[in-house]
């Protein structure tokens, strides 16, 4: 080792060491250099409201000093962490965390700063920021789908489980061991861990349905469904799932500001007796045509919301500005579980009105508001810079856009089996990569400002490419591996039967067909 190098390192032991004692049980407040403000953090975790029961909030410390040292001190008993670092790198003890957590319930958590370089005679002490603690808790495990942020490709795909009390995760599937095939949507019921559903693509393709560790290949795709059962969503009681029926197209821009559209060419409504195997279309006396996707069931099971729009474009020849013009406003049919019927549509959120669209609503699980996505137009807001989360009041039925929304995307949420903790997926960080965030949501339906999902090394995020797409809450571990889903595979896929007597079967020609790719064009559902 070079003699500079020596002197170097003992320097900054030295430096530390100082920092040490001037940030010690006696500290001397006089000995420190007020920054007036508060440190440049990443992720940025100041003032954010967390649950009792999160992993442990790393940070870093983006100041470029040589030395620092955290104190993170309960406001109710005077607990307290005590951290240095040397690269600002900052990671809490697991056991350490959850007493202070635990200490700090329905109160706040202070965490002060210093630093230290090379040549400074005064530590720098940051205005304090505090993290609050929540009585509610979060649900212990999210599920969601890495995936890279292109186009197309899917050579490399894994549906995760991560515990969000701690660091653990674990592959729930991985498309390596199943053919390369693409895994592009999963649902809980109720949240539970014991009852869920994958769509698998390709060779080994089927709906995988898992229950009490026991995993069934299914086939739900009959005649008269224009593709296959696309967009899922689990009815209260277990025995129905609704689905979407969709021929999607994706096409590409010639511009660098914008990459690509999905849109629709047809889409319709089914619903999946998994008692009976039977899949029934879910029909409307109404003779417009429609685009309708994005299912979603009241709590209590009685309404079905999903999304509508004029059927606008072409099949033979879609033009951006037939996409353009398409408004998808949000609509519900109330359902009777006995009888397996629907009534009439009714809207709920006229979105074309104000030149909107809506996607993805997600109903709380009290049943008195709704949150939606809205971009400019379209189905697809993954896509749309513009798309933001708005809440919808269903007593008044007005509709308020949320303040967690970012410059970026926002767009995929679900709620925790609570009601008190919204995830959603935001692409605030780099504009490409999806990342989830949660937020508290109290009773008034005020949102706290919302963090990113805690991570071991702090630094991931900046240097991992793959999005965290489809967040969902999960109230336990699942017990399946991706091994179990390999040999789900080998099973003869259970081919679903139809529900509907036959002159009740979508008699249009649009509904049945398959229409042809175009050179331009690629399916992302089939």
């Amino acid at each position: 080792m070079k003699l500079r190098e020596i002197i170097s390192g003992l320097f900054i032991l030295v430096c530390g060491a100082l920092l040490c004692i001037r940030c010690g049980r006696g500290i001397s407040e006089e000995k420190t250099m007020q920054t007036g403000r508060k440190p440049l953090l990443e992720p940025d975790y100041s003032d954010v409201t967390i649950p009792p029961n999160i992993a442990p909030m790393n940070f870093c410390v983006s100041e470029g000093k040589n030395f620092y040292r955290v104190f993170a001190k309960s406001g109710t008993s005077g607990y307290q962490i005590r951290i240095s670092s040397r690269n600002g790198i900052i990671r809490f003890p697991g056991r350490s965390w959850r007493k202070l957590l635990n200490n700090s319930k329905g109160d706040k958590i202070k965490i002060q700063i210093y630093s230290a370089g090379r040549g400074d005679k005064t530590a720098s002490k940051y205005d304090p920021f505090y993290l609050y603690v929540s009585d509610d808790p979060i649900d212990p495990y999210l599920v969601y789908r890495l995936i890279h942020p292109g186009y197309y490709s899917w050579s490399n795909i894994r549906i995760v489980q991560r515990s969000l009390e701690s660091f653990e995760e674990t592959s729930l599937f991985e498309n390596r061991i199943m053919e390369k095939n693409c895994a592009n949507c999963h649902s809980f019921n109720n949240n539970r861990a014991d009852r869920f559903m994958i769509h698998i693509r390709g060779s080994l393709g089927g709906t995988y349905f898992a229950e009490n560790g026991i995993l069934t290949r299914t086939d739900p795709k009959i005649d008269g469904m224009p593709g296959s059962a696309t967009y899922p969503t689990w009815h209260p009681g277990g025995r129905f799932m609704a689905f979407s029926s969709n021929q999607v197209r994706q096409s590409f821009y010639s511009i660098p500001e914008k990459n690509i559209e999905v849109f629709d060419l047809i889409s319709s409504l089914i619903l999946y007796d998994r008692e009976k195997n039977e899949i029934i279309s879910i029909t409307d006396s109404d003779t417009t045509k429609y685009l309708q996707t994005f299912p979603s069931w009241s709590p209590d099971g009685k309404y079905l919301y999903f999304c509508r729009a004029p059927k606008h474009i072409s099949e033979e020849d879609p033009e951006l500005e037939q996409i353009r013009n398409t408004h998808y406003d949000l609509v519900r049919k109330s359902f009777d579980h006995e009888t397996r019927t629907f009534g009439e549509a009714e809207i709920v959120f006229n979105a074309a009105k104000i030149n909107k669209s809506v996607s993805f609503p997600r109903i709380s699980p009290d049943g008195k508001s709704l949150v939606i996505t809205l971009a400019d137009y379209g189905t697809f807001p993954v896509w749309h810079r513009e798309a933001d989360l708005y809440m919808l009041n269903l007593q008044t039925g007005e509709a308020v856009r949320m303040n967690v929304n970012s410059d970026e995307t926002e767009s995929y949420h679900t709620w925790s089996v609570n009601g008190r903790w919204l995830v959603f997926s935001s692409r605030r960080m780099d504009g490409r990569s999806g990342r989830p965030y949660f937020t508290h949501i109290d009773s008034l339906g005020n949102q706290g400002k919302p963090f990113v999902l805690p991570q071991e090394d702090p630094a991931l995020y900046g240097r991992m490419l793959e999005s965290f797409n489809i967040p969902e809450f999960v109230n336990g571990r699942i017990k399946l591996t991706p091994r179990d889903f390999a040999s789900a595979s080998r099973q003869i896929p259970l081919k679903a039967l139809s529900g509907n007597p036959p002159d009740s079967l979508p008699a249009q020609a649009e509904k049945t067909k398959e229409i042809p790719l175009k050179i331009n064009e690629r399916p992302i559902h089939q």
